[in-house]
């Protein structure tokens, strides 16, 4: 009798196994400010990283940077956690760098001298739900795009908020799996899963 029961174990084992393999990315937090001068550094743009970030105050822009090659094409994703407030929290995404077209960003979204930049700004209206059981969250979806790179060299992207609100988010970048990323993930979204507080970046 105890061998049905051992299988039957076994199967869901292999099942869990199978869940966290299909939807393993490489999650990393934002521990420090992801500053232009300071980005946070993608080794391989088609690896599926997400990036759990937080604009913190007016004016913030979160910045990702990591080198292309011609021809690749390149997966964004911008997804909002379902934290109370943040049912309306749309920031705005742009990829930055050579070769891109030559659109203009705020004044006060620095960005590095030469290159070119592609805006991704959210749809208007309520945005869709869909569940992640790697992490047992809900998320609102915002803006997807895949874009090929048109030259090698460094680009960067760019997260922030047109009038300057706050919140938290999860960019992806890439889409082939590959497990890894932060040991301490579970622990660190808990904290992570709440209202960005008041008065500046304070997680790292």
């Amino acid at each position: 009798m105890r061998r049905p029961i051992v299988l039957a174990a076994l199967t869901l084992l292999t099942w869990g196994l199978l869940v966290e393999q299909a939807s393993a990315h490489q999650p990393f937090f934002e521990e420090r400010d992801w500053r232009l001068n300071a980005p946070y550094q993608v080794a391989d743009p088609s690896v599926s990283t997400a990036l759990y970030g937080s604009l913190t105050r007016s004016g913030d822009v979160d910045w990702i940077e990591f080198p292309g090659k011609p021809g690749q094409e390149l997966l964004l994703s911008l997804v909002i956690p379902q934290i109370a407030g943040q049912e309306e929290f749309a920031p705005t995404i742009a990829l930055v760098g050579p070769g891109l077209p030559q659109n203009r960003l705020p004044g006060w979204v620095r960005r590095p001298e030469g290159g070119g930049a592609l805006v991704f700004e959210p749809t208007p209206g309520a945005a869709p739900t869909f569940y992640e059981p790697h992490g047992d969250r809900s998320y609102w979806r915002r803006q997807e795009a895949r874009v090929p790179l048109p030259a090698g060299g460094t680009y960067l992207v760019a997260v922030y908020h047109p009038k300057g609100q706050t919140g938290r988010y999860t960019l992806v970048v890439g889409e082939r799996e590959v497990r890894g990323g932060d040991p301490e993930y579970r622990r660190k979204t808990e904290r992570w899963w709440t209202p960005v507080p008041r008065g500046g970046f304070k997680e790292g």
